[in-house]
């Protein structure tokens, strides 16, 4: 199935080239990890979300402009209703336009929708796991159970969907468990990326107190493991090296201790239609907005005004008793 091309392709004010589109599909999850949201969340009214059919000619308009990657995520995705319909109409474009789909899960829900993921054309599946101990998980979660989130990913894994598991490192949670975390992944076949906490959103805690920077954790694995650097990517910001010995690669997504913006490649639109071109910065445009007035030709030229605006990089950091880099939590933008 092809779209109807809107070229020239996509390019910033800084010479990257756009083909990464990360789609939030809902701000809604079923658990409240302590780094990403408040216990008490307000979320946004159903009437202010875009309808899967705008996403979709949304996400069309992209891959016209040349995007060849696009990741679906939340919130957690598969929180919402028929979301595998959508799955189905973009991985019809893989092969006639677009690379891959792909999709940000935290499989709680996996075990009922893996063999329909796979059918629909995702091939690969990133699911946020931050422990594999039932208590610690509940407790990073709030109220979360590990056992469904490993029977999701051993049906993702039973339909031949590729894992790959993101951990935050969280001091004085998880980081004891990150080397255990990396075997297990060796011994599955899977993939770990390591993450460190973002400054988005209010939260409970002070992130500070969480904050583990990944140059330490690297080091400390090196000594446990023989690890060769892997320059081959996946598109995003994560730097890759080979466990030595498997097939499992391990990642690092540092973008408080090695800033990943030079090559950032990637925008990301809302469940609210909102077309945010960095993750650290609150510009935005609304495509919502510019398709249901002015329908694609508006849609096309509202993209572009989003790309020319994109930043040089990002503002993150971590100081106590700083207000977070931008206000929204993670779960409106999209992981």
């Amino acid at each position: 199935m092809g779209v109807t091309p809107a070229a020239p392709g996509l390019v910033d004010g800084f010479g990257r080239a756009i083909r990464y589109l990360r789609i939030s599909v809902t701000d809604r999850c079923d658990l409240r990890c302590r780094y990403c949201m408040a216990e008490k969340m307000t979320f946004l009214p159903r009437s202010k979300l875009l309808a899967l059919e705008e996403i979709a000619i949304i996400a069309e308009r992209f891959i016209g402009f040349g995007v060849r990657k696009i990741r679906l995520s939340g919130g957690e995705p598969l929180v919402r209703r028929d979301v595998v319909e959508l799955v189905e109409r973009l991985g019809s474009h893989v092969g006639h336009g677009l690379d891959e789909l792909t999709m940000t899960t935290n499989a709680t829900r996996l075990a009922d929708h893996a063999v329909a993921l796979e059918a629909a054309g995702i091939r690969r599946l990133n699911v946020s796991m931050d422990s594999r101990d039932p208590a610690l998980f509940r407790h990073i979660t709030r109220h979360g159970d590990v056992d469904q989130v490993l029977g999701g990913i051993a049906a993702a894994k039973r339909a031949g969907i590729a894992v790959k598991v993101n951990m935050v490192a969280l001091k004085g949670l998880n980081e004891h468990e990150i080397a255990s975390m990396l075997d297990w992944c060796v011994a599955e076949g899977h993939d770990l990326t390591l993450i460190e906490t973002m400054p988005m959103g209010a939260i409970d805690e002070d992130r500070t107190d969480r904050f583990v920077p990944l140059t330490a954790v690297f080091d400390q694995l090196s000594e446990q493991f023989r690890l060769e650097r892997d320059l081959a990517g996946t598109g995003g910001p994560a730097r890759y090296w080979r466990v030595n010995g498997s097939q499992t690669r391990l990642g690092l997504i540092s973008p408080l201790t090695a800033n990943f913006c030079d090559g950032c490649n990637r925008v990301r639109l809302t469940t609210e239609g909102r077309l945010y071109s960095c993750l650290g910065h609150d510009d935005q445009v609304d495509l919502k907005a510019a398709l249901r007035d002015g329908g694609v030709a508006a849609l096309d030229d509202a993209i572009r005004l989003g790309i020319a605006g994109k930043p040089a990089r990002h503002d993150f950091r971590i100081e106590r008793g700083a207000a977070p880099a931008v206000s929204r939590h993670m779960s409106v933008t999209g992981g």
